[in-house]
C-alpha cells in the first residue's frame, strides 16, 4: 500500500507541476496505477468511465447553471443591486461594506460560481467604496470571502458535481447548503459590524443622498431587486415545489436570465454568443475533469487502495471528530495548489470509503467539503478569488490574502459549528422527507 501510495502522489505532483491539464494529470495518474499496481487493461476501464460519466441527466445541469451564471455576469444586476442595496445600509455600522457581503449572498444565490459573483460584484463595488473613502483592505476582504458563497448558496455547481459523483440527491443538497450560506453572511457581517465599531463608525461616506432619502424612494429603489427575487424564487421554489427536477430548473433559470438581462438593456446577439461560448469552454473543462477523477476513481478501486486506506486509518483509531480535522488540514493544503472542482473530484475519488466508514452523513460532508474548498479560493498560490480581485485593483497578492485572512478565520470557525450542531446543514434535507 506504501509503494503503491507513493506513485500515485507523486505521479499526480510530477503532472500537475509540469503544467498539465488537470484532466490529463488525472487520467495519467489513474493509468499509471492500473498498469503496474492492477491486474486489469486499463484501455476499457478508461472507455467505459469516459461513458458513464458524460450521459447522466443531472450533469446536464451543470452547463446551463453555468451559461445562466454568464448571461447575469453581463447583464447589469450588480449595479442594480447596489442601488437598491445602498439607502438601506448607510445606518448599520460598516455602512456600504456590506454591500459586498449582501449583494454577494444574493448574487450567489442565481450564479452559481464564485469568481463570476467576486469579478461582477466587485466592478461594482470596489470602484464606489474607493470613491467615498472606505477601507481598501476591508473592502477586497469582504467581497473575496462573500463571493465564495457561490459555491455554498444554491443553485452551487460544486453541488452538482459532488452530488453527480457521489450519488446524492441534487436537491437536498441544495437545501442543506441554504441555512450554512445564511450562517457565514451572518458571522461576515457581524465581524463587520464589530470592527466598525472599533475603528468608528464614520469610516467611509455615506450614498449620496441615501442618508436622507425619502422611505418612499428607497423602496423604490429597492423595486430593482423584484428580478432578482424573482429568479431565486423560480429555480430553487420550482425544485422544492416539485414542480421541476435541478436540470429543468436549471433550463427555467437561463430564460428568466435573458429576460432580466433584456429588461436591463444588456442582451442582443454578441452578448447571446459571448454567454454561451463561455459557459460552454467551462462546462466541457469541467465535464472533461469529472471524466479524468471518475477513472482515477475506478483505478484506486481496482488497485485496493481506498479500502486499504480506510482500513488503516480504521486501525489507527481516530474518531470522527479527529479524521475531519486532518481531513481538513489535508483539503487545505491541497486548495494551496487545485482548484475547487478538481480539489472535490479528487477527495471524492479517494476518501469516501473513509467516510463511509467513520459513518459520516454524506449530505452533511458535501457542505462541509463545499465550506473547505470555499476557504480554499482565498488562499495562496492557487486562490481564485485572490486572481480576480488582483486584476480588479492591481494590488499584490500578500496585500489581498491580508485582507482575506480574518474571514478565512471564520470560515474555520463555521466549519467547527457545523460539526458540533449538524443539524445546521442537516435540518432542511431531513424535513423534506
Amino acid at each position: 500500500m506504501l509503494t503503491l501510495s507513493l506513485v500515485t502522489i507523486l505521479t499526480l505532483a510530477l503532472l500537475l507541476g509540469g503544467g498539465v491539464w488537470i484532466a490529463f494529470a488525472l487520467l495519467g495518474t489513474g493509468w499509471v496505477a492500473l498498469t503496474f499496481f492492477g491486474s486489469f487493461a486499463p484501455g476499457p476501464i478508461l472507455a467505459s468511465d469516459f461513458w458513464g460519466a458524460s450521459y447522466g441527466w443531472d450533469l446536464t445541469a451543470l452547463p446551463m447553471f453555468v451559461w445562466m451564471g454568464e448571461i447575469l455576469f453581463r447583464s447589469g444586476l450588480a449595479d442594480n443591486m447596489f442601488r437598491a442595496l445602498s439607502p438601506w445600509l448607510n445606518r448599520l455600522p460598516g455602512r456600504l461594506l456590506h454591500s459586498n457581503i449582501i449583494g454577494s449572498g444574493l448574487f450567489a444565490a442565481v450564479c452559481g460560481s464564485s469568481a463570476a459573483t467576486c469579478a461582477t460584484v466587485g466592478k461594482m463595488t470596489l470602484p464606489e467604496l474607493e470613491r467615498r473613502g472606505y477601507d481598501g483592505n476591508m473592502a477586497i476582504g469582504t467581497l473575496a470571502s462573500a463571493s465564495t458563497l457561490g459555491l455554498l448558496i444554491p443553485p452551487s455547481i460544486m453541488m452538482i458535481v459532488y452530488g453527480v459523483v457521489t450519488e446524492q440527491s441534487i436537491s437536498r443538497l441544495f437545501i442543506a447548503g441554504v441555512l450554512p450560506g445564511l450562517l457565514l453572511l451572518g458571522l461576515f457581517m457581524a465581524y463587520l459590524v464589530g470592527w466598525s465599531l472599533l475603528v468608528g463608525n464614520r469610516q467611509g461616506r455615506a450614498g449620496e443622498g441615501a442618508a436622507h432619502m425619502p422611505f418612499g424612494q428607497k423602496l423604490r429603489n429597492s423595486a430593482q431587486l423584484i428580478p432578482l427575487l424573482l429568479l431565486i424564487g423560480g429555480i430553487l421554489g420550482s425544485i422544492y415545489g416539485g414542480l421541476a427536477s435541478p436540470t429543468e430548473a436549471a433550463a427555467v433559470g437561463v430564460v428568466l436570465s435573458m429576460a432580466i438581462a433584456r429588461g436591463n438593456g444588456h442582451f442582443d446577439k454578441a452578448i447571446f454568443l459571448d454567454s454561451l461560448f463561455a459557459a460552454l469552454r467551462t462546462a466541457c473543462m469541467i465535464a472533461f475533469i469529472i471524466a479524468g477523477a471518475s477513472f482515477l476513481s475506478s483505478a484506486m478501486s481496482f488497485t485496493q487502495l481506498p479500502m486499504q486506506l480506510a482500513n488503516a486509518i480504521a486501525e489507527m483509531g481516530l474518531s470522527p471528530t479527529m479524521l475531519l480535522v486532518v481531513l481538513t488540514l489535508f483539503l487545505l493544503v491541497l486548495g494551496c495548489f487545485l482548484d475547487g472542482i478538481s480539489l472535490i473530484l479528487l477527495v471524492t475519488s479517494i476518501i469516501m470509503p473513509l467516510i463511509d466508514a467513520a459513518g459520516i452523513d454524506l449530505i452533511w460532508f458535501g457542505i462541509y467539503l463545499v465550506i473547505v474548498v470555499e476557504m480554499s479560493q482565498i488562499t495562496p498560490p492557487v486562490g481564485f478569488n485572490l486572481f480576480v480581485i488582483q486584476g480588479l485593483t492591481g494590488k499584490d497578492i500578500v496585500t489581498i490574502t491580508r485582507a482575506t485572512l480574518p474571514f478565512f478565520l471564520l470560515m474555520i470557525l463555521a466549519v467547527v459549528l457545523l460539526h458540533l450542531f449538524p443539524g445546521i446543514a442537516l435540518y432542511l434535507p431531513q424535513a423534506m422527507n
